[in-house]
């Protein structure tokens, strides 16, 4: 009997990871639905496509497979089941329903919790202790399906969003490696989630990335790690001209016994900057735009 044929949709270095796991065992990978890299987004990562051409596995890269064309394209691959694992964008419920053994993703967080886009960027950003990866049927709703498996990992209170999506990619291949023959022969045991723990996100842009100096020195801290390289960046306006905050620390430093309103600049060299409870120094900044303004104590941010 022939070996179950898979249709792999996937992206980023997880996509590589899992996919890699499958041709080294043999399995049957009939194609890989993927994205062409954005020209505008820093690839860091190996990408699934690098471990199918080598594989000589068929690549694909549609804007959508949710039209007439592609599901007609994706019923002829004749897959009996289909894997997901960070493709970015939702498959409709026409595709999920064609392979016998189901739609299945791997998705970046410890569902039911952080369901939707850059789940592992919006963990850090809240603080989370512990972040992972969850194997789970794909149904209609975004990561809304009973889970299969999951496993988790600790991550530091100053990781960057690179480092804790490092910390949890193995995660990725673990889950797939212990699952993967039970999802083959369909007796894959499912667990419903509970809705009522469940959280939703949305997919974050360069503008989320502007600082609020009103909120807490640790959330700001937060979002600064959250965001900070590869990813776009936090940042704050002054004067025309954006100052790109790449990292900071918590300030140390006496200030005259003066705590600051938000945003004030408490000194110059070292730029520290008032939080609602604290303040900030800022180690690694990045002026953009205009020319640099000149910055003062007593000025703001």
């Amino acid at each position: 009997m022939s070996r179950p044929r898979i249709l792999f949709f996937g992206y980023s270095e997880v996509g590589y990871d899992c996919l890699s796991l499958l041709l080294e065992r043999g399995d049957q990978v009939v194609a890989l639905i993927t994205h062409e890299d954005n020209p505008q987004e820093k690839i860091w990562f190996k990408t699934p496509a690098v471990a199918a051409r080598e594989r000589g596995v068929p690549v694909f890269a549609p804007e959508s497979v949710n039209t007439p064309e592609w599901r007609e394209r994706i019923a002829a691959l004749a897959p009996d089941l289909i894997l997901s694992v960070y493709y970015r964008h939702m498959i409709g419920t026409k595709i999920l329903a064609l392979p016998r053994l189901g739609a299945w993703n791997m998705h970046g967080s410890l569902l039911p919790r952080y369901r939707g886009r850059a789940p592992i960027n919006w963990a850090v950003l809240h603080g989370e202790p512990r972040i992972g990866m969850t194997l789970h049927r794909m149904v209609k709703s975004a990561d809304a399906g009973a889970i299969v498996d999951q496993e988790g990992v600790d991550i530091g209170p100053r990781d960057t969003a690179e480092q804790a999506f490092r910390k949890a990619m193995p995660c990725a291949r673990a889950v797939l490696a212990r699952q993967i023959d039970a999802l083959l022969a369909g007796a894959a045991r499912e667990t419903p989630q509970d809705d009522a723990e469940a959280t939703y996100f949305t997919g974050r842009k360069p503008e989320d990335g502007r600082i609020d100096w009103t909120q807490t020195s640790r959330q700001i801290f937060n979002l600064i790690r959250a965001v900070t390289d590869p990813y776009p960046g936090a940042f704050t306006d002054v004067a025309g001209a954006r100052l790109m905050v790449w990292w900071a620390e918590p300030d140390s430093r006496a200030t005259g016994g003066r705590r600051g309103t938000p945003g004030e600049i408490l000194s110059v060299a070292p730029l520290v900057v008032a939080t609602a409870d604290g303040a900030l120094e800022l180690t690694k900044t990045e002026w953009r735009g205009v020319a640099p303004p000149a910055l003062r104590v007593g000025g703001r941010l």
